[in-house]
């Protein structure tokens, strides 16, 4: 029995320090179905966006989606710390003869796990062994390891949210709040120089593109952070953009084609890579087709005209063109939305599934 926990121990230990390590300090996407981490997010988000869809008024329901991020990275810290001390706690019950007083059960064994790790270290039990003292100093740099990590995730998620969200924010001039493709363009019509405009924009959202994909991949809990302001969301901001260089390729002559192309391409990416890689917990299939009608796109067209762009004038080829292009993001981009809970925008979400 001794030998078998001291095992059952050891390998809790593993599990727990691969998590964080995979969580905390790997730079780049791992699998996360049978670690800590993605268990808590995953069950726990399933339940929180039920209680949270059962609010009264939208602005409650917003606040507590927003609640859930920040306070799941705070419950992670937690579960790592007792399923660390119950590891600890299995290793030290199986020493619990080269401890001084030797533990008389195993809820001593968890206590003076808890104080080694946690390094409080009363002195009510000393170990006296080789085996038993290089237990307990692992269990005290393995603390302070923990503490130290966890800081600095805090601080790296804040980093790239603020990042994410500081663009997001800045689009509601031109896109509106939510955002829409179409009004994007509209607006950067008035300007003197709009093929310039439309340029500059595009080159800023291909670059927060790229930069999302990887701290998102890296850090998936960052999927869970919401805007601070209301209709903002960073899913319907970059299908807004994808939409606005999507018309720009499809249905209007001249303007950034080429910056439009490249930023339509890894904005494509963005949302093919997320929902690949987290396939297990959007678990809507993506739709096929663009998922907008005829007619919004005709409407669209005609919002564009009156804003002063030269469109491609077969309207029938310019749909056809266009809906195999959007087919390519609007399906995953929608279950991202439906997973999130995310405020539908324009072309964004099926504009059913949130009550409010």
């Amino acid at each position: 029995m001794p030998v078998l926990q001291a095992l059952i121990g050891v390998a809790v230990v593993g599990w727990v320090l691969n998590d964080v390590f995979t969580t905390v300090i790997l730079p780049r996407p791992a699998p996360a179905r049978y670690r800590p981490a993605g268990l808590l997010t995953r069950w726990t988000w399933r339940i929180w966006r039920r209680y949270a869809d059962a609010s009264r008024s939208p602005e409650l329901r917003e606040q507590r989606l927003g609640i859930f991020a920040p306070a799941i990275v705070m419950i992670l810290l937690g579960v790592w710390i007792v399923l660390l001390i119950v590891g600890f706690g299995l290793v030290m019950h199986a020493l619990s003869a080269e401890v001084r007083p030797p533990l008389p059960d195993f809820g001593a064994a968890l206590y003076f796990a808890a104080i080694s790790l946690l390094t409080i270290g009363y002195g009510d039990f000393v170990p006296v062994s080789g085996l038993s003292r290089a237990v307990s100093v692992a269990e005290g740099s393995v603390g302070l390891g923990i503490v130290a990590l966890t800081i600095t995730y805090l601080f790296s998620l804040h980093s790239s949210f603020e990042r994410r969200e500081l663009q997001v924010v800045t689009l509601d001039a031109r896109a509106g709040a939510p955002p829409s493709g179409t009004a994007l363009l509209v607006t950067c019509a008035a300007f003197d120089d709009d093929a310039e405009e439309l340029d500059h924009i595009f080159e800023e959202w291909e670059r927060w593109s790229a930069e999302v994909l990887e701290s998102h991949l890296a850090y998936p809990i960052l999927m869970f952070f919401r805007s601070t302001h209301d209709h903002e969301s960073w899913v319907s901001a970059i299908g807004a953009v994808l939409d606005a260089a999507t018309l720009m390729l499809t249905t209007v002559e001249g303007g950034p084609q080429g910056q439009a192309s490249a930023t339509r391409g890894i904005g494509t990416h963005l949302v093919e890579d997320i929902d690949r890689f987290f396939r297990f917990i959007v678990r809507d299939r993506p739709l096929e087709g663009p998922m907008i009608e005829r007619g919004e796109f005709d409407d669209a067209r005609a919002r564009l005209r009156a804003a002063g762009y030269v469109l491609v004038p077969d309207a029938d080829a310019s749909w056809t063109e266009f809906a195999r292009l959007r087919a390519e993001y609007a399906g995953p981009l929608n279950a991202i939305a439906r997973f999130l809970d995310v405020p539908p925008a324009q072309w964004i979400g099926d504009r059913s599934y949130v009550p409010h």
